[in-house]
């Protein structure tokens, strides 16, 4: 029988741009290889058998990746875990009804969800990104706005970018675009935006507040 420690722990961030203290106890590979494989095999299975059969491998391989992080770090990264799961509905869609379309617009309607839901929740004075992810990463309250409407802006550029490259290419181009296009963009976006944590981290981890603060020396009023 399960003991406690079989209940699945979900990790709430975006990957792969900020690591989990789960993620940093593992090898890098590991998680990069739970990101990177279920788009290789789509890019693999579609190249040799067809979109079709692409995406039903891309549905077991997104559910097997999501239960390998489970089964070997006790947790679940959630933005993966929700990314598979419209995976498989999209994914269901297109072997369903025969048409390719869903599967191809599934990063979009994800990409925009998850812009969505950040900037509705800066509209309610929820900022999403840090309850997701502010266990992780400390900022000030002016560095978690500025890096969620970055957040949403890319989602959005995402977005636009797929919607443009499976309208206007074939689908082997668009298949290998999703593993050699979008995955490094996202990474690439994601380092970019270490000098914004480092700047505006809280004045106990040495960021933008503890700069602002004034020394002994520069008080007037211990001034000779």
């Amino acid at each position: 029988m399960p003991g406690p420690d079989a209940t699945p722990k979900f990790d709430a961030m975006p990957e792969p741009a900020f690591p989990t203290p789960a993620a940093e106890a593992a090898p890098p590979w590991r998680r990069m290889a739970f990101e990177i494989g279920p788009l290789a095999v789509f890019f693999v299975a579609n190249q040799t058998s067809g979109i079709m059969v692409a995406t039903a491998l891309f549905m077991a391989a997104a559910v097997i990746a999501v239960g390998l992080s489970w089964r070997v770090e006790k947790r679940v990264p959630l933005m993966p875990l929700i990314s598979a799961a419209f995976v498989v509905l999209f994914g269901g869609l297109t072997l369903a009804l025969d048409d390719e379309l869903f599967i191809k617009i599934k990063p979009t309607v994800v990409n925009l969800l998850f812009a969505g839901a950040i900037l509705v929740g800066l509209a309610l004075r929820q900022d999403i990104l840090k309850i997701v992810i502010g266990g992780v990463m400390h900022l000030t309250d002016q560095g978690w706005r500025i890096l969620s409407l970055r957040w949403a802006a890319f989602f959005v550029f995402l977005a636009i970018v797929n919607e443009i490259v499976w309208r206007n290419s074939s689908t082997e181009f668009w298949a290998g675009f999703k593993l050699f296009g979008i995955f490094p963009m996202t990474l690439a976006f994601g380092l970019a935006q270490i000098p914004l944590a480092l700047r505006y981290a809280p004045a106990e981890d040495g960021g933008e507040a503890a700069a602002a603060e004034p020394s002994p020396g520069d008080d007037p009023a211990t001034r000779p």
